[in-house]
């Protein structure tokens, strides 16, 4: 019992706000000591528990990459290709990579998208730009952040709710492995993918609604923002274009 002060360590940490990565690895440190290890087998413990899950380490080698492009104008060249695309919306472009991020995760290609590797360098400096547009001004901070919120969900929802049709996830083979073990029954990996697919379409279908309906809120708080400060209320791309039309059509009249 006397192990489990470790646990009381990585509290008392993370509720005197320390650094996490500090936290946790003092708490190993003092389990391993006072469980009867002296410190070369601690140090030995942490080498193998490294050597064992590396995987989970590739992420260090991967931000650095990313970070480059975006000093080089990864996330400026993002934003000016979804302003060529005039008929697509902050909404309409979330809800097709979340269409996207649900089939690669229901085909086992998880790590394909995610948080670092495209919601932050790709994915939400584009819906920035496709809402810009569409509200033909510039976005405050407080709308800028919702627009990125809606982008990591997109990408949350759908890794989440895809990854289950795939037979071969970790999730599906626990629950598998357990109910068999447990209660003795002889349920299979494709029962549990199957009865995933349901679920994952209403998930697309809500969420997807919901991000649709993300382009209409941006219109209404913009217009309240202008309000609020007494100032003109922007023009639309579509407003634009058709009044540089209408303008065009008097000139030919002429």
């Amino acid at each position: 019992m006397i192990v489990l002060l470790g646990v009381v360590v990585v509290i008392l940490g993370f509720v005197t706000r320390r650094n996490p990565v500090l936290v946790v690895g003092v708490a190993g440190v003092f389990t391993g000591l006072i469980g009867g290890m002296n410190p070369q087998q601690v140090l030995a413990a942490f080498g193998r528990s490294f050597a064992d899950s590396r995987s989970v380490t590739v992420f260090a080698v991967v931000l650095p990459v990313i970070g480059l492009l975006e000093r080089h104008g990864l996330r400026e060249q993002a934003g000016r290709l979804i302003g060529r695309l005039g008929a697509l919306s902050a909404g309409r472009f979330l809800a097709v990579y979340l269409l996207i991020r649900q089939v690669t995760a229901a085909l086992g290609l998880t790590s394909i998208c995610g948080p670092a590797q495209t919601v932050r360098p790709l994915v939400a400096p584009m819906a920035e730009a496709a809402a810009e547009r569409s509200t033909g001004a510039a976005l405050p901070e407080r709308l800028r952040e919702k627009v990125r919120s809606y982008s990591a969900s997109a990408d949350t929802v759908g890794l989440f709710f895809g990854e289950d049709c795939f037979i071969a996830i970790g999730s599906i083979l626990l629950i598998t492995g357990f109910v068999n073990s447990t209660y003795h029954q002889n349920l299979e990996p494709t029962q549990l993918a199957l009865w995933a697919i349901p679920l994952a379409v209403c998930a697309f279908l809500v969420h997807g609604a919901r991000l649709l309906l993300l382009d209409r809120q941006l219109q209404r708080e913009m217009a309240l923002a202008h309000a609020e400060h007494d100032l003109p209320l922007p023009q639309t791309t579509e407003q634009k274009a058709t009044r540089q039309k209408a303008t065009e059509e008097k000139g030919t009249d002429k």
